[in-house]
């Protein structure tokens, strides 16, 4: 039996060489693992649709969705994760809405926070490109 498909979308927000990462909150699935902010697509909804409801409401900034940077699917134990990356810019202050934190970090940074699988690939894609 093929495991169900969640799809999400995240951001890879960088300004002055630092990225943004959001952590999980102690109550979300993979809890205080670090990620790129973003979240499910929802039925009918687009991409960029999802990635500005997304940031609004877990870290409180409008998003500017800019370009597909990276396609990634991940197999947990319980679903196949689609997980898409694009390039964005925020406007506002971030700020732990419906998250548990939020940092920017340095790619050289990167090693002293854990990711979920998916957005490790995404990391391991910015320190190549880096």
């Amino acid at each position: 039996m093929s495991l169900p498909h969640v799809r999400i979308v995240a951001a890879e927000v960088e300004v002055n060489g630092a990225f943004l990462i959001t952590q999980r909150r102690a109550e979300a699935e993979l809890p205080h693992l670090w990620e790129f902010p973003g979240g499910r697509v929802r039925e009918g909804e687009s991409d960029s649709e999802a990635l500005r409801r997304t940031l609004r409401d877990r870290i409180g900034v409008d998003t500017q969705v800019g370009h597909r940077v990276l396609h990634v699917t991940h197999a947990y134990p319980a679903y196949t994760l689609d997980m898409v990356v694009y390039r964005c810019g925020i406007i506002g202050e971030s700020q732990p809405l419906r998250v548990a934190d939020v940092r920017w970090v340095r790619p050289e940074e990167f090693g002293d926070y854990r990711f979920p699988g998916a957005d490790q690939q995404t990391v391991d894609k910015l320190l190549r490109d880096t």
